[in-house]
């Protein structure tokens, strides 16, 4: 990959319409205000109404001239994201960026009644991923990148309990939904090269990045000298989130990015240029990748059909 990727690097967006899942805040935000910087219509799909309006201000107002709007998308609850496909108004889609996430939240489940980890990362995404392929493959070559996580090397998918049900461990349990987006990813990406489609799936990780994800948790619980401590950890080891969606503007955008692919910082998987990035073996399983795809079509109700 190129040595010192910067964002100074995207090529032209125009005539390109972009979405972005969890754009009002940290490396969503930086990756839907540059890719508007570079001529793409974007648009921001936050939960908030209210911060996903804040968001699209921000944009216009450091973007001059952006095309960006804010949709509501809630991923937790699979009556949102097909209101959010339905009502989509452009025929076809060239980014599809799935960046929404939680991290190590206090157990809990979705509208659906999924745990919140692996309904919000997985579930909710493989779903939009699913009802809105159809206007990606209209674009040609079009992308959808899903952000992982370094992180994933803590749990790989348990197909015999997804919704942690029998034991759960917070770190655990978002391993597996971050081990289950790269699982997607190269199922997605097995399946569009088995039909001859020009559309890429494609991987990312922030590394450590200073994003409102590390606090999240500990705020939902009250713990306000934990959440002080992970605020000073940011300041001090986490690379900035410009920095931190590098690797995500870069598996968008870049020329040549593979289908199936992993980017993320070069030095350490922490930090630094977007590079090729190590992965578990488990998430290129090409049987587990069969199955997790089989169940996530059961449990949200989208299917795919032959793409």
């Amino acid at each position: 990959m190129t040595q010192g990727w910067s964002a100074q690097d995207i090529p032209d967006q125009s005539g390109r319409t972009a979405v972005v899942t969890g754009a009002n805040s940290g490396i969503g935000l930086v990756t839907a205000r540059e890719l508007a910087r570079r001529g793409a219509r974007v648009v921001l799909a936050c939960r908030s109404e209210a911060r996903g309006k804040e968001a699209e201000e921000r944009v216009r107002s450091e973007v001059p001239g952006a095309r960006a709007e804010f949709r509501r998308l809630d991923l937790a609850d699979l009556a949102s994201v097909r209101e959010f496909a339905a009502q989509l108004p452009y025929e076809r889609l060239d980014l599809l960026i799935n960046n929404a996430g939680v991290m190590a939240l206090p157990y809990g489940r979705t509208a659906d009644g999924f745990e919140t980890q692996f309904g919000v990362n997985h579930l909710g995404h493989f779903a939009l991923t699913g009802l809105l392929l159809p206007r990606l493959r209209a674009a040609g070559a079009a992308r959808v990148v899903c952000v992982s996580s370094g992180m994933h090397v803590l749990g790989n998918v348990d197909l015999r309990d997804l919704n942690s049900e029998r034991h759960y461990r917070r770190w655990v349990a978002y391993g597996r939904s971050k081990s289950a987006n790269l699982l997607f990813v190269h199922e997605l990406a097995r399946r569009l090269g088995a039909v001859g489609s020009d559309v890429v799936a494609a991987a990312a990780h922030p590394g450590y990045a200073a994003t409102n994800l590390q606090t999240q948790a500990v705020r939902m619980e009250g713990r306000r000298r934990t959440e002080r401590l992970v605020e000073l950890g940011n300041r001090v080891m986490a690379q900035p989130a410009e920095s931190g969606a590098l690797p995500t503007l870069f598996a968008a955008t870049a020329p040549g990015v593979r289908p199936d692919s992993f980017t993320g910082p070069s030095v350490m998987m922490w930090r630094g240029s977007p590079a090729r990035s190590w992965r578990a073996g488990w998430t290129v399983n090409d049987v587990a990748g069969e199955r997790l795809w089989a169940a996530s079509e059961r449990l949200t109700g989208v299917t795919y059909g032959a793409l």
